[in-house]
């Protein structure tokens, strides 16, 4: 079995150590850090959501490889910077006011960078400036998340604050959130709406048309 095919399995496994270790392995190989995060962990982690959307994974196991995923590329950051290597997009995401329930949001963020997007996180309790000030910076997508039935009314609260400063049309806007429906992102004026962090990928790549 290859390096790349060991890191792979360790990061689906949740073996953090095994997955430095066998990072580590790698760049002692010579292999470039590009095709270990291409051809290792980003497989790895796309393995990992169809197995939680087939219902053999559940949120913890995710978590877990999603932290694997991160140690990982935390080793290979230093080298990636060096290739110039550009994310396939920019996203911004954060809890709405109101809300201070992160996990969710937390766990987007993670199978989001894993896939190969730059995210920033605005956090949870995040007012409509917060969202508007991450259109004005550039992000492709704005993500918002809510878990409570009074606090979803927030979203489209920031969906109006956005139109009122212009930048609405800027930029895609998704909501996700357990009380959240397909119905309801539609009738706030949302672009999208997901149910779990595995879809949110396929949603943010179908809006942004990279499918």
């Amino acid at each position: 079995m290859s390096t790349l095919d060991l890191i792979k399995d360790a990061i689906i496994e949740g073996d953090k150590k095994g997955t430095v270790a066998n990072v580590e392995q790698a760049l002692t190989e010579d292999i470039h850090a590009l095709s270990i995060l291409n051809d290792a962990m980003i497989p790895a982690m796309s393995e990992v959501g169809k197995r939680f959307e087939s219902g053999e994974y559940f949120v913890p196991e995710m978590l877990v490889s999603a932290k694997c995923m991160k140690e990982g590329v935390k080793l290979l950051r230093p080298l990636l910077a060096l290739t110039d290597m550009q994310p396939l997009a920019k996203v911004a995401i954060g809890t709405v006011r109101g809300d201070l329930h992160d996990i969710g949001k937390n766990l987007v963020i993670m199978m989001l960078e894993g896939a190969g997007f730059a995210v920033t996180d605005l956090g949870v309790d995040a007012p409509p400036e917060k969202f508007i000030e991450a259109a004005k910076a550039g992000n492709d997508v704005i993500a918002m998340s809510a878990l409570l039935t009074t606090t979803m009314p927030a979203m489209k609260v920031t969906i109006d604050a956005m139109k009122q400063a212009g930048v609405r049309d800027t930029v895609k806007v998704i909501v996700g959130g357990a009380p959240l429906t397909q119905a309801y992102a539609e009738s706030i004026g949302a672009d999208g709406y997901s149910a779990d962090a595995n879809s949110a990928i396929r949603l943010v790549k179908g809006l942004l048309q990279m499918d």
